[in-house]
């Protein structure tokens, strides 16, 4: 993890430094810096952070609160994130309106439980243009989207916490900013439309890349969308949960899962978020073995294409296909 660490962080910020520095003359060099800074960001996203900000990077809570402070290294806020991902996705995972990764725009429908419009007929072709502005709208606007919904609803909790929270937000995106924009404009030759287009560039990667990971593990043709009864309960036991609504993919590629921290394994990362992802490749023996042992499903596909053209297909089926029309409990 530590190797990872310092793998990934350099691919993030040695691109950005080259650019400060005046090593990138040309214009694809800008773009090549930016780009592989975009490949580096969602490493970081993945492999570094995730881990910290669920408690496994380290037995030291120390050593993972201060790894997972490089989520606000490339823009975001890990107080949001913890909310957002920690508490509402893994505690009501493909749950409509509760779990915030497919409480999508009205352009875009995640779950069958969601209201239905003309638009949605056409998602499984214009999702991945909105995939790549992802995390621009992450770094910009969404944190604080967020943390005043969460605080509404009672999840920032303690006296003044809004207001420090909201503070540290606004101090860290403009160290962000200051960094990965301010310091390329002041001292890099290139003009500042050409420096905002390469920070387009780079997002665009990285939205695009960090959205494929997580949405091929949830939004599939296979996976169930669980509804909340007329009391507001899923019934059903959490960890069955889990494995009726993720799936893995290319569980025998080693080098995607070094990049995007063992995200290939999402039933291990759901089942044991608080185990580094180091592990999930031999724990997946034992959980496939115990699930076909109880028979309980354990989703999985062969390699990584193959569960974007899946996702693809469950994109057309919640915009097209009348079995997939809003339902209520």
């Amino acid at each position: 993890m530590v190797v990872k660490t310092i793998v990934l962080l350099s691919l993030y910020l040695l691109p950005i430094a080259a650019v400060i520095f005046g090593l990138a003359t040309e214009t694809w060099q800008l773009f090549a810096c930016f780009v592989l800074a975009g490949f580096g960001m969602a490493g970081v996203g993945m492999g570094v952070m995730h881990d910290a900000n669920h408690g496994s990077y380290s037995q030291n809570p120390t050593v993972n609160k201060w790894v997972g402070y490089t989520l606000n290294f490339v823009g975001a806020s890990s107080t949001v994130w913890k909310i957002q991902h920690n508490v509402l996705h893994h505690s009501y995972t493909n749950i409509d309106e509760h779990d915030d990764d497919i409480n999508a725009p009205f352009f875009l429908r995640f779950s069958p439980s969601a209201e239905k419009n003309g638009l949605h007929k056409y998602q499984h072709l214009y999702a991945w243009f909105f995939y790549s502005l992802s995390t621009i709208g992450w770094v910009t606007a969404k944190d604080f989207v967020r943390l005043t919904r969460y605080h509404r609803k009672g999840l920032v909790k303690g006296k003044n916490a809004y207001r420090n929270n909201l503070l540290k937000i606004i101090a860290w995106k403009l160290g962000y900013f200051a960094v990965i924009l301010g310091l390329p404009l002041i001292f890099s030759p290139f003009s500042a439309g050409m420096i905002f287009l390469a920070f387009i560039a780079m997002h665009a990667v990285t939205g695009f890349v960090i959205t494929m990971v997580f949405q091929t593990a949830h939004i599939v043709p296979e996976v169930e969308f669980p509804i909340a009864n007329e009391d507001g309960i899923v019934e059903g036991e959490r960890m069955l949960h889990q494995m009726a609504t993720t799936c893995n993919f290319a569980p025998n590629s080693r080098m995607l899962e070094w990049f995007i921290g063992g995200l290939n394994y999402q039933v291990e990362h759901h089942l044991f978020p608080d185990i580094c992802h180091v592990h999930y490749r031999e724990i997946s023996k034992i959980v496939k073995a115990t699930a076909e042992e109880f028979n309980v499903p354990y989703y999985s596909k062969p390699n990584f294409v193959g569960a974007v053209l899946d996702h693809f297909k469950m994109l057309y089926l919640l915009g097209n296909s009348p079995e997939l029309e809003p339902v209520k409990a």
